[in-house]
């Protein structure tokens, strides 16, 4: 089995015999996703960075491995300095570090990529500096990967009128008529979201998220062709489909999109692999650059769906509020892996339960500031006595999808006074954020601010956004919406489900973090224009422990209190009863002198 340094040896190996002075590779599969199967992690083989979003990129003589804020501690730890340099992607974008490291040097330097793993619009970024990109036929790292595992290929399944609550029909339809208003005459959908919401199917080509992998064509009449292996696809998935339908083995792409000559297709630059670009405008279509036209319809849940993801939450709630009791009495002493475990467990006991919708980011003391914290068994954290834990996890239902985070002190002392102040703060923009009521039109970067000002008066902040879109049994992050500074400024709509997460991180020490999942409802406030606001779906309990009651002032005591009564009418009856009196307590109103 090759190493670090031995991979990155052959790697270059072979760029040389392919007359290459690099190669850019993103995290990623053909889907461009955030979570993919096996046989598409190459970033993870090649470097050891295992995180959900990032890019190297390799020269003969220097490589850089780049991911986000989410990350960095990640990076640090799993990367090997004497390899990679290793660059936050924000501050030293991977263009420009390339552009730095070939400055001053001879000749045109030739760069190869993937043109199934870059959008357009990253591809774009690195043109514009002038270097030679350079399609590769077959990725260089799948020359060295000799153990890779094969694509998966289990089967497709339909997702249940009871959960998706328009038939496939109706959505293609819809999707349709805004092709046609476009002037376009079809659009490539290559996000597997947006294809198994459209055909209402699921599957598990994924870990964690219920995708069946495939592309699809969508014209501007409603009718569609999917592009699935045939080993997922069965007689029964066949009949689901229905009329308007029809089914082509990957591997006919090619040969399909060349049919699009003197055609107006659409696709979406930032978001689907170059391939289909390059490949349409070879055989003389017209690429249309657009957004996924599934993206908005998909994330305004409709009401079987809103109603799929309270029960979800109910579901999900029942398991947390017994797992959290656990922790209190039995935590202390249990690793980070051990855990989680016992959280997927709770979870386990519903029936309706399909695994987790993410890897839980279970982190005890020092690693709880790691954002992106993956504990592993053998290197796991024990929690210990008077420490701050941070769990962050998910559930995947056949109704919905949950994704909670809290922050819990271990006890049995009292927390100490600046870390109360701080989760204080944390818990004050949770609070802003969540009584935000805001007019028609608003877009997330410009709620975010409410999520941060507590935590900026006191000179502190966060490096990720507040929010983002979760989907229905679907991806646990969703577009085309979010709350960050730099979310892209698509109106947050009716029938929304975002997550509302600011938090605080002291390296080395601890990490801090509220979550909960709200639907986005109309609110009778306006006078002029329509307003909307936030029902809150996660209904658990935050840790009064870690509260500095006196920095709340009435308004944020009341809403507290008003959350904490939700969660005991709505999760009080559904829980054990030896779990009944934990909820209670944990339930009851502030007191100006919490915490005891």
């Amino acid at each position: 089995m090759m190493h670090g340094a031995e991979k990155l040896a052959a790697l270059r190996a072979v760029l040389a015999g392919d007359e290459l002075d690099g190669f850019v590779l993103p995290r990623g599969d053909e889907h461009l996703g955030e979570y993919v199967a096996p046989y598409a992690e190459r970033l993870a083989w090649l470097t050891g960075f295992t995180g959900s979003a990032g890019m190297v990129v390799v020269l003969s003589d220097r490589a850089a491995v780049f991911s986000d804020g989410r990350y960095v501690l990640q990076l640090a730890a799993q990367t090997d300095p004497a390899c990679f340099e290793r660059e936050h992607i924000t501050e030293t974008p991977p263009e420009d570090w390339l552009a730095a490291a070939l400055r001053g040097g001879e000749g045109e330097k030739r760069i190869g990529y993937d043109p199934w793993l870059l959008s357009q619009d990253v591809l774009a970024r690195f043109n514009k500096h002038g270097f030679r990109m350079v399609p590769v036929a077959r990725n260089p790292v799948d020359a060295i990967w000799h153990d890779r595992p094969a694509p998966p290929l289990l089967p497709a399944v339909p997702h249940p009128m009871e959960f998706a609550g328009r038939e496939s029909s109706e959505k293609r339809q819809e999707i349709a008529a805004i092709l046609r208003a476009a002037g376009q005459d079809a659009a490539v959908l290559t996000d597997p979201a947006s294809v198994n919401w459209l055909f209402n199917i699921r599957g598990r080509d994924v870990g964690f998220t219920p995708f069946a992998l495939g592309f699809a064509v969508l014209e501007s009449d409603g009718s569609a062709i999917l592009f699935m292996a045939p080993e997922k696809i069965d007689d029964a998935l066949l009949a689901w489909l229905g009329d308007g339908v029809s089914v082509r083995p990957p591997d006919a792409l090619a040969s399909v999109l060349a049919g699009y000559a003197g055609r107006v297709v659409r696709i979406d630059p930032s978001a689907s692999a170059v391939w289909f670009a390059q490949t349409l405008r070879e055989a003389g279509a017209t690429v249309s650059p657009g957004a996924d036209p599934c993206a908005l319809p998909k994330a305004r849940k409709n009401a079987a769906e809103q109603a799929g993801f309270r029960r979800a939450h109910a579901l999900d709630a029942m398991a947390l509020c017994g797992f959290l009791q656990f922790v209190a009495e039995h935590g202390v002493g249990l690793t980070e892996t051990e855990l989680s475990q016992h959280l997927d467990r709770f979870r386990a006991r519903s029936a309706e339960y399909r695994g987790e919708s993410f890897p839980a980011i279970s982190g005890t003391g020092p690693n709880g500031a790691i954002i992106h914290y993956r504990a592993d068994p053998a290197t796991a954290r024990r929690l210990g006595p008077d420490e701050v834990y941070l769990i962050d996890s998910g559930g995947q239902y056949a109704s919905g999808t949950t994704d909670v985070t809290r922050t819990l002190w271990s006890g049995p002392g009292p927390a100490p006074a600046e870390l109360r102040e701080r989760v204080t703060r944390v818990l004050k923009g949770h609070i802003a954020l969540s009584r935000a009521r805001f007019p028609q039109g608003v877009h997330g970067g410009r709620l975010d601010a409410l999520a941060r000002t507590a935590l900026w008066q006191a000179g502190l902040d966060y490096d990720h956004g507040t929010g983002h879109g979760v989907g229905s049994c679907l991806s646990v992050h969703e577009g085309p919406c979010g709350i960050s500074p730099a979310a892209r400024p698509v109106p947050i709509e009716a029938g929304m489900v975002l997550s509302n997460e600011p938090g605080f991180y002291a390296a080395g020490a601890y990490g801090i973090r509220l979550e909960n999942l709200v639907l986005v409802v109309p609110q009778p406030v306006g006078q002029s224009k329509p307003f909307l606001g936030f029902e809150p779906l996660t209904l658990v309990p935050f840790d009064r422990a870690l509260f500095d009651v006196a920095l709340l002032d009435e308004t944020e005591r009341d809403w507290i209190d008003s959350y904490h009564r939700l969660v005991l009418e709505r999760i009080g009856p559904l829980v054990d009863d030896a779990n009944r009196p934990w909820l209670e307590a944990a339930c009851a109103p502030l007191e100006l002198n919490d915490p005891v």
